[in-house]
């Protein structure tokens, strides 16, 4: 059944700050991955920046290669950011960081947030 597409997972995953949902989405050819966070989005190059930017959004992106695409929300703990909004630079968030220290510093920001 693993191998079946198109198919969609996610799963809660602990960082020091906290918690978050990783997702995969697969489909033939293809395939994305994020981590949730109540402040924003950790994900794949698939997220264009421009519509979260206009939005205010804290969207990171890390970027994979045919030979080792990002397809598992973990793949993106060591990936290298290479672009984000900049609200997620507001939360500290730089590139050349790592995944898994922009989902950190997310996390770290939902203190900060209030409902709106």
């Amino acid at each position: 059944m693993a191998n079946v597409i198109p198919r969609t997972s996610s799963r809660e995953l602990q960082f020091d700050n906290g918690t978050a949902i990783g997702m995969s989405h697969r489909w033939h050819k293809g395939q994305y991955c994020s981590i949730l966070t109540k402040a924003g989005i950790v994900g794949c190059g698939i997220y264009a920046l421009d519509t979260p930017a206009e939005f205010g959004q804290a969207i990171a992106i890390a970027k994979g290669t045919p030979e080792h695409p990002l397809c598992e929300p973990e793949d993106l703990f060591d990936a290298k950011i290479v672009g984000c909004t900049p609200q997620a630079e507001a939360y500290g968030i730089t590139l050349g960081m790592t995944g898994k220290e922009a989902v950190e510093r997310l996390l770290a920001a939902e203190e900060t947030l209030t409902e709106e």
